[in-house]
């Protein structure tokens, strides 16, 4: 049995199988709709059921509560339809989706920039090019079927080798390989790209960056491909950390603001210990943009990192500084029970 679901206000229809999710229907007939983790953890794809009836696998509460479920909200990663469906979500323009591919990769470089993080390079095979979005991830298919998925950290633009950064976490099935056994020249697969928080190029208005973390790595990328893009916008990136070691490409952040128009780069750190000398801004890293724009009504904001920054940020930005709530694009880190 299949259901038809119409997504408004775009009127775009497609048929979805009684055992598949909404959103998978949806990319699979080529309807592109928002998401993020695809396992029900980040909250990005989720709209609102106009009519008809779905049932939620399993899903973290944070990402659709159960009064946002009780008031019509529906995460389509997750929402198996029972009825045909009218959803109302933002379909992304069809020129905005590249075509999702399976391709081996060659590790070409290893370098660990900090105490967790390491920086890997990966080659595609000759004559192969990936196309994507700056800010999309892509997935590793790993032996024993599991998935684990990393942010791009290089703008499309550059060349045919793509970066990405990954934090150790210790226990982990997969950062463990990563951190110990992992070498140059190694074969990983990979499916991409994946997810939507990318440039909205279309827009004029002011850029704020808001990064935590490792989720600096899809904000690089947006950097430079606005770079790329010989952009006008102002832009403004804060980047958090626990201690100044976590800011691990400090350096070339510093380098933006120092040779690019209309760019500001603000450090935060919020667990400094007096031997780390810290002179900058100190604190949680949305509060320091809460303090320093007290008006978001003109701006775009782009966040990625820890879920609880993200969150947080959201719901301050659009509470209390004013933000439409559809100008603010993120995308959370999910742990992806690395641990198992």
């Amino acid at each position: 049995m299949t259901f038809q679901v119409t997504v408004q206000p775009s009127g775009r229809q497609f048929h979805c199988d009684e055992d598949e999710t909404v959103l998978n229907a949806a990319l699979r007939a080529g309807v592109s709709l928002p998401y993020g983790c695809k396992n029900g953890a980040c909250g990005s794809c989720k709209g609102k059921l106009v009519s008809g009836a779905v049932t939620h696998r399993a899903h973290q509460e944070r990402a659709l509560p159960a009064e946002e479920e009780a008031q019509g909200q529906s995460l389509f990663c997750c929402a198996i339809p029972q009825q045909d469906l009218v959803i109302e979500a933002r379909v992304i323009a069809d020129n905005d989706a590249f075509p999702i591919k399976k391709m081996p990769s060659r590790i070409a470089a290893m370098e660990k920039v900090s105490e967790d993080v390491m920086i890997i390079t990966l080659q595609l095979p000759a004559n192969e090019k990936l196309q994507y979005h700056a800010g999309q991830y892509i997935e590793f298919m790993l032996k024993d079927g599991k998935r684990r998925s990393y942010s791009m950290a290089s703008a499309p633009h550059l060349d045919d080798k793509i970066s990405l950064h990954i934090r150790h976490m210790p226990g982990g099935l997969f950062t463990d390989h990563v951190f110990s056994t992992m070498k140059e020249r190694d074969i990983l697969r990979f499916e991409g790209p994946q997810g939507s928080f990318f440039l909205q190029e279309e827009s004029d208005k002011p850029i704020i960056l808001l990064a935590s973390g490792t989720g600096f790595a899809p904000i690089k990328a947006l950097i430079e491909h606005a770079i790329h893009l010989q952009t006008q916008r102002p832009i403004t990136l804060y980047w958090g950390g626990r201690r100044p070691q976590d800011l691990y490409m400090h350096t070339l952040c510093q380098t933006w603001a120092d040779t690019l128009p209309n760019f500001a780069y603000i450090p935060v750190i919020s667990n400094a210990l007096p031997q780390d000398n810290w002179q900058g801004r100190s604190g949680f890293v949305h509060q320091a943009v809460l303090n320093d724009f007290p008006d978001l009504s003109a701006y775009q904001v782009y966040a990625c990192g820890a879920p609880v920054m993200v969150d947080a940020a959201k719901r301050d930005f659009v509470a209390l500084n004013h933000l439409p709530e559809t100008e603010f694009y993120a995308d959370a880190f999910i742990s992806q029970a690395d641990l198992m």
